[in-house]
């Protein structure tokens, strides 16, 4: 089994190999991925002047949009991937916003005091930190005292087919097992009694978890394959071990299946997350 180093250190030279994927196709997923920013924003309840943390920036969002909000305050991103933190920078310099920086981190040391935080924030990246628990005690561990820490994580698979219409068809076609329940992965906390938890057992108090719904859209089955295949890592892992055939023959399926979701010249995909928050 796995160290939580060597799963680290993985997932490091994993984001940045598909870093450059991310930013081919930063437009559509930021748009795709806004709505749940911005709950999560309201969630961490943001004022002008707020000093905010954004933990797994990614290519700088929400963070970016944090730094508009906070008005003479300022927004950390942190990130474990070299490459996703120059694409965060790229991003906020050619918006302007100069209240906004990233750096690589692991979320499990944040280099920064305690309490220097009005908020901190973490889109999508609890369910992939190999010791979340840490994680989140850190977070924890930098927000000032009555302020917020809030976080997002996937929903029920059932509730995303955009991830399990492709996902379960290239782990059938290579005979790939699902990952365990607890290992890092997009629905490790689909069950949102367990997120709830993760805050609560941090030392969070009044905590609120709300259900984030709605349509990813992508412009044909064609650019759904693109997209999935170039951004998501373990199902653009699993096809480089195939052969071409083999991929070509998985394509054609994930395309007839998306069809299923076709509607007003697009496929339409449900979602739905879970926004969670709590106050220190």
């Amino acid at each position: 089994m796995a160290t939580v180093n060597e799963i680290r250190e993985a997932q490091r030279k994993s984001w940045d190999a598909f870093a450059h994927g991310w930013k081919k196709h930063d437009t559509f997923m930021m748009h795709k991925l806004k709505p749940v920013g911005d709950a999560l924003l309201e969630a961490a309840k943001l004022q002008d002047g707020y000093n905010v943390l954004d933990v797994a920036t990614g290519t700088g969002e929400p963070g970016i949009t944090a730094a508009a909000l906070v008005g003479k305050g300022a927004v950390i991103g942190t990130d474990l991937s070299q490459e996703m933190v120059a694409i965060a920078l790229e991003h906020a310099r050619r918006k302007g916003v100069m209240n906004y920086t990233a750096e690589v981190a692991d979320a499990t040391k944040l280099p920064f005091a305690d309490a220097a935080f009005d908020a901190v924030i973490c889109r999508f990246g609890v369910m992939f930190f190999p010791d979340p628990a840490a994680a989140v005690q850190e977070m924890v561990r930098v927000a000032k005292p009555g302020r917020a820490v809030a976080l997002s994580a996937w929903a029920l698979p059932q509730k995303n087919p955009w991830v399990t219409v492709i996902g379960g068809i290239v782990n059938k076609a290579l005979n790939i097992e699902p990952p365990a329940a607890d290992a890092p992965q997009v629905f490790r906390f689909a069950d949102s009694g367990k997120l709830a938890g993760l805050l609560k057992g941090a030392g969070l108090k009044q905590v609120s978890l709300t259900e984030q719904e709605g349509i990813t859209a992508f412009g044909s089955p064609e650019q759904y394959w693109e997209i999935m295949t170039e951004i998501a890592a373990p199902i653009a892992m699993a096809l480089r071990s195939a052969y071409e055939d083999k991929v070509a023959e998985i394509r054609e399926a994930v395309i007839r299946a998306a069809q299923q979701y076709a509607k007003n010249g697009r496929l339409e995909f449900p979602y739905s997350a879970w926004i969670v928050s709590g106050i220190k």
